[in-house]
């Protein structure tokens, strides 16, 4: 589109708005008729370790909100002269999982228990006992269930619970409801119903029935809705919520909250069978869309859905790209030391090609980005953690190539278990988010480690915000009984399946030593996350 029609469509309200709330950063993207980014807004932000928990407050959740809508505002205006009063849609995702409850008043009972928390080992082991269906420690149902176990007193309290996104969007909208996406992080859904699934509810409500908490599942939980659907409007409230300036209007049309998760297999186009993305940013995490169901519970798998329903393989790991944001601040801090000034993206760009540049295997450095603790390798807690030997090369371009590698390391033993052990297949992988924002490196890497193709799109470093705004825009303008799948092959994507690369034998080797190596020093990680605290 020509800037003049933007500028009528941006003043007219006829473009998408899409909101993501990220682990680090809040995004926001306006897109047009093509569904193609108009403007953006960003804030960013950092969750905090308070008491044993890592967490948020929900101030933040709306001073975070209200500044990324702000800047996206500014974006607008200053692009195209023009305020941001209405758009078409909105759409609001958030990072999945956690435990936010309130009572009937609608007050916080505790702080934002989030994804990132380890602290539910034995609800989810029994759980997962009880339903023959893997219930992780991330899960909302997990966290709900420990706090039983634990006798906190707020339990009997409870009249909601929900995710961020579906807090969020209640408050937006009044309507407490997620996008069946979300909600399968929050319990188990029959793909057969997209809801919550029967027997487990009544599974659940049996198993704490002796305590007479005075509420079931079906009281506390959302509603769940399909891709596609009305989810409400904006309120009025909701409206001076999100932009306290009143510039925007209220009555918009809002699509299902979802899940990071859903938003980034739509910014893929991997929500049919066969397709599948990785979501490599403060967390890293496969979805793979199933053909058929699992043969047993795996501990390791993850069972989600695609925002319309389709069941999902899903490998998830808490640790991706902090311990190497963490190494890039150090670099950059040395440049200052000697008063340059080098541009963050300059910076990552360069490290990053350096890494390309490493011997196969990283030079025989090993390294642990345990930030948290990971439930694939059984960890609790993390220690970040780099470790040589003194025969191993510690070069820069070894030292960044290990610490990719290590972003890749806890995924890729999850991934074995779905190749090799469920013969599962692909036709294509996509990957997204900040650990693709360098051209060429991150996914060049990522096909050596999963030893399948691995392609990038130009979206790929703003795709959760882009996701959802698709899912709003589907909404909007989807075709009678026109399929998710269906509009975004031909509506959105058409021909454009984004940059493929293959590995290269001599990466795939190198790979494969340095997680020869990775396997055998979890030990090392053990006694430091036993003896370091």
């Amino acid at each position: 589109m020509d800037r003049q029609r933007i500028k009528q469509i941006v003043a007219e309200g006829e473009t998408i708005l899409g909101i993501e709330l990220g682990s680090t950063r809040i995004k926001a993207v306006l897109t047009g008729e093509d569904h193609v980014p108009v403007a953006f807004g960003g804030h960013d932000w950092e969750n905090r370790f308070e008491n044993g928990v890592w967490t948020y407050s929900l101030e933040e959740v709306w001073l975070g909100l209200q500044d990324c809508f702000r800047d996206l505002a500014d974006d607008a205006r200053n692009r195209y002269g023009v305020t941001l009063a209405r758009v078409g849609a909105v759409g609001i995702s958030a990072m999945m999982h956690g435990y936010l409850v309130f009572d009937r008043e609608g007050r916080q009972l505790v702080p934002f228990r989030t994804w990132r928390n380890t602290i539910t080992e034995r609800a989810a082991a029994l759980l997962t006992e009880k339903f023959q269906f893997n219930i992780p420690q991330r899960w909302n149902v997990a966290h709900l269930y420990q706090a039983i176990l634990n006798g906190e007193s707020h339990v009997k309290d409870i009249a909601f619970l929900t995710t961020l996104a579906g807090y969020v969007h209640w408050k937006l909208t009044g309507e407490k409801v997620l996008g069946v996406g979300d909600a399968s992080g929050v319990f188990p859904i029959d793909s057969g119903t997209n809801d919550y699934n029967a027997g487990m509810t009544g599974q659940f409500d049996a198993l704490v029935a002796d305590l007479r908490l005075g509420w079931t599942l079906a009281d506390i939980l959302p509603k769940v809705l399909s891709a596609g659907e009305r989810a409400g409007a904006l309120t009025e409230e909701g409206a001076k919520l999100l932009d306290p300036t009143c510039q925007l209007q209220p009555g918009i049309p809002l699509c299902p909250p979802e899940g990071d998760a859903g938003t980034g297999m739509t910014a893929t186009n991997s929500v049919a069978e066969r397709t599948g993305n990785v979501s490599a940013g403060t967390s890293i995490f496969a979805m793979i869309v199933l053909e058929k169901e699992l043969s047993k519970v795996y501990e390791e798998i993850d069972r989600v859905t695609t925002p319309s329903g389709r069941s999902v393989a899903m490998v998830h790991c808490n640790n991706c790209t902090s311990d190497l944001d963490a190494w890039m601040k150090l670099f950059r801090e040395v440049t200052e030391a000697f008063g340059l000034k080098i541009d963050k993206t300059a910076l990552y760009d360069t490290l990053y090609r350096k890494a390309l540049e490493g011997e196969p295997d990283g030079g025989g450095l090993t390294s642990y980005n345990y930030y948290a603790g990971e439930h694939i390798t059984g960890f609790g807690e993390g220690r970040p953690l780099l470790v040589r030997t003194p025969d191993s090369r510690l070069t820069l371009a070894n030292l960044t190539r290990a610490m990719l590698f290590s972003a890749m390391g806890t995924l890729k033993i999850g991934m074995d278990i779905l190749t090799e052990k469920e013969r599962v297949r692909l036709d294509r992988l996509l990957g997204h988010g900040g650990l693709f924002k360098v051209q060429g490196v991150g996914q060049s890497l990522m096909a050596a480690a999963l030893g399948v193709p691995v392609a990038v799109m130009e979206s790929a470093g703003e795709g959760g915000a882009w996701g959802i705004a698709l899912l709003a825009a589907y909404m909007l303008r989807r075709e009678e009984g026109e399929s998710l799948e269906a509009y975004l092959e031909q509506k959105v994507f058409g021909e454009n399946a984004g940059l493929r690369v293959e590995a290269e034998a001599e990466d795939t080797r190198g790979f494969a030593v340095f997680m020869e190596r990775y396997r055998q020093g979890l030990a090392v990680e053990r006694a430091a996350v036993e003896h370091l605290k």
